[in-house]
Parts: C-alpha cells; sequence; structure tokens
C-alpha cells in the first residue's frame, strides 16, 4: 500500500476531515486530526445536513456507520415548506402520507459526534489550530498555536472556507457570489418562537421574496437556525456598521431590509437566547487547478468552497474523503502524487459541475420569481 510506513496529517475536523480519517483507519493508515476545538463539545452549531446518495451517504456506507447514521438521524426533518415572504404556503410536505426520505437529514453535530467515536481515542490531537508548515525531509513540519509542532509525511487540508493549508498548494482566491448570508440560531425555539415552530412543524421552511431569502430548519436538540439572504456589495458587513453581538442592531436592519416581509418572520428576534454571525458568500473560480504536489492535497471547503444554496458542501467534502481514500490505498497508481492528482483531478471536475449548479440555484432564489421557479424545479426532480 501506498501509504505503508507513513503518517497521515488531516488538518481540520470537520465532516470531510473525520470521514477520511475513519476510512483510512479502516485500512490501517497511521493518522492523526489537527482540531482547533478545545475538546468535542465545544462547537454544535449549524443548520441539519441531508446526505446524498453518491456522496454523503456513500461515504458514511463506505465508512460502515450505517447503524450509528440511521440511530441519530431525524425522519421527517426534511419535510419543506416553501412559503412566499407573504407567509403563504406554495408547497408543503406535511400534508403528504408518503415522503421521499432518499435525503436522510441529520443534525450537524450528531454526525460529528459519529465521526468522532468511531476513531481511536488517540486520532484526534485537540486544541491545535494550525499556524504554518516548512518542509522537512519528504515531508512538512506543522505548527500549532498551542506551541506544539508534528511531523507528517502527507498533510491533508480540512480546514475549511479560510483554510491556511491552500496558501501551500495555490494562490487561487475566491469570487464573491454576490449574497451575503446572517445566520442566526434560536434557542429553546418552542417557548421562544411559537408561531414559527408550529410553522415548521420539525422541518424545513424556504421562504422567498423581493430578491431575498429565508431559510429555516429545526434541530433535534430543540433549537431552531435560520440563513438570510440578500444582494449587498462585498464589503457590506464592514459598510454597515452593525454590531452583529448586538440582537438590537441586527434586529433593527432586519426590520428594515426584510420590511415588506410578514411580521410573523420577526419572531427570529424574540429571544435573547441567540446568536448571529454575518457569512459572505464565496466560491472558486469553475476552471481552477493547479500543480500536483507529492506530499499535500485538500478536500472539502478548502478545495471547493460554494454557497450553502444546493445543499452539497459537507455531501462533497464526504465524497472527497472516500475518493481520496481509495486513491490512497489502492495499488492502481505507481506513487502517492499519481495518485493524489487523479484525485484532484476528478474532485475539481465534479466541483466545477456543483459550483455551477450552486451559482444557478442563487440566481434562481434571488429572482423576482423564485417561487414559481422552485415548484418547476422541484416538478422536475419529481
Amino acid at each position: 500500500m501506498l501509504l505503508e510506513n507513513k503518517q497521515i496529517a488531516i488538518v481540520g475536523g470537520g465532516p470531510g476531515g473525520l470521514t477520511l480519517a475513519r476510512l483510512l483507519e479502516l485500512k490501517g493508515v497511521r493518522i492523526n486530526v489537527y482540531e482547533r476545538d478545545a475538546d468535542k463539545n465545544t462547537r454544535q452549531q449549524g443548520a441539519t445536513l441531508d446526505l446524498h446518495e453518491g456522496s454523503g451517504l456513500e461515504a458514511i456506507k463506505k465508512a460502515e456507520l450505517e447503524k450509528e447514521f440511521y440511530a441519530n438521524y431525524r425522519p421527517n426533518a426534511g419535510r419543506i415548506r416553501v412559503l412566499d415572504n407573504k407567509a403563504t404556503i406554495h408547497l408543503d410536505d406535511h400534508i403528504k402520507n408518503e415522503f421521499d426520505d432518499s435525503r436522510p437529514e441529520i443534525d450537524r453535530g450528531s454526525l460529528r459526534d459519529i465521526l468522532i467515536n468511531s476513531l481511536k481515542e488517540e486520532t484526534i490531537i485537540w486544541d491545535s489550530q494550525f499556524l504554518s508548515m516548512e518542509k522537512q525531509n519528504t515531508g512538512w513540519l506543522l505548527h500549532f498555536k498551542n506551541g506544539k509542532s508534528f511531523y507528517a509525511d502527507i498533510v491533508i487540508g480540512a480546514d475549511g472556507v479560510n483554510s491556511k493549508i491552500r496558501s501551500y498548494i495555490t494562490d487561487i482566491k475566491p469570487i464573491y457570489s454576490g449574497i451575503t448570508i446572517v445566520e442566526g440560531n434560536i434557542y429553546n425555539a418552542e417557548k421562544h418562537t411559537p408561531k414559527l415552530w408550529s410553522l415548521i412543524k420539525g422541518g424545513k421552511i424556504f421562504a422567498f421574496g423581493d430578491e431575498q431569502s429565508l431559510i429555516l430548519s429545526t434541530k433535534g436538540e430543540g433549537s431552531l437556525s435560520f440563513y438570510t439572504g440578500c444582494k449587498v456589495a462585498e464589503n457590506w458587513v464592514e459598510q454597515s456598521n452593525i454590531d452583529f453581538n448586538s440582537k438590537e442592531q441586527v434586529f433593527s436592519w432586519f426590520k428594515t431590509t426584510f420590511g415588506s416581509w410578514n411580521d410573523i418572520y420577526q419572531e427570529l428576534f424574540a429571544s435573547d437566547e441567540m446568536w448571529f454571525i454575518p457569512r459572505p458568500q464565496y466560491h472558486f473560480p469553475l476552471d481552477q487547478s493547479w500543480t500536483t504536489l507529492s506530499n499535500l492535497t485538500m478536500i472539502g471547503d478548502a478545495a471547493h468552497r460554494m454557497p450553502p444554496y444546493a445543499g452539497e458542501g459537507a455531501n462533497m467534502a464526504m465524497q472527497d474523503a472516500f475518493e481520496l481514500a481509495e486513491c490512497l490505498t489502492s495499488n492502481k497508481f505507481a506513487d502517492i502524487q499519481i495518485a493524489i492528482a487523479y484525485y484532484e483531478k476528478q474532485m475539481l471536475k465534479r466541483a466545477s459541475e456543483v459550483t455551477q449548479m450552486t451559482l444557478n440555484s442563487i440566481e434562481i432564489l434571488h429572482s423576482d420569481d423564485p417561487i414559481n421557479q422552485m415548484l418547476s424545479m422541484f416538478n422536475e426532480v419529481k
């Protein structure tokens, strides 16, 4: 095997990095995941994930974690209601007796826990925020904020949209999509947002109007996450002078910007048990490429960040993980560089196609007629 007697470092413990670690451990590879969080309980944020056949679900199968996944997934959490900004319902999965659950939903925290618990106890090295690395022998010496350094023969960047590993591979910069999201999370949502909680019925709401979007998702622990989507300038977050730690300032912006929307949506700001964060949405060029290295590559958002409007981010990362694992542990390639080159070629082609699909979705969802276009898309899928 190409990785025999090799020490592998994965930088980043998201779905892609943890899936890759699990798949490589099953093959007996020596591996460590370096994760900036202090421990596995530090972050349990983000919306739910729907895993897809051929990507996320395929990764779960290859990782031999189907039993654990289906013990923790959330049936019916994928039921969608499509509303306009006046709160009129245009599509309702909840009135269907039979619901297509081929893209099962799971909370990000639950998926992360499943993957963490599948690894050897010493595999993840917590409190390891990557700072830099330098070439040493035929590999890399990695340096972390905690003052520690570790050597690895091969490094795999799984460190997300703000990847520091990426700069060692390519200087290609991301492109602003034209949309900035304000992400929020409301705790004890049934208590604090009873009207919206009743409306969402344990699933999702996609609401659109005035070239704006609002996506709501319930989570198993009783919270409600949401994303607003608006067409604004790339530097809007800085120019707005909004303190996103202040509920009052964010609520004032929402009431003004979403002023034509039904008052029910303002219930999102009825509680003090919540947090916000603005997220300008970027993607990489459709034709990006780089010269393959013999001991360094990347997966997930580090390689192909994209806005969340096609629901492919985590699925893409998990597909990257099993495709790279298969390349590195098969006997098909003469050496590691050739194996990585094959993975990167296939990954970049796939990422280009999904990025284009995502950009098309952004245009539709923030157009002057998003509802009818969405309904047509759903009918085509059926």
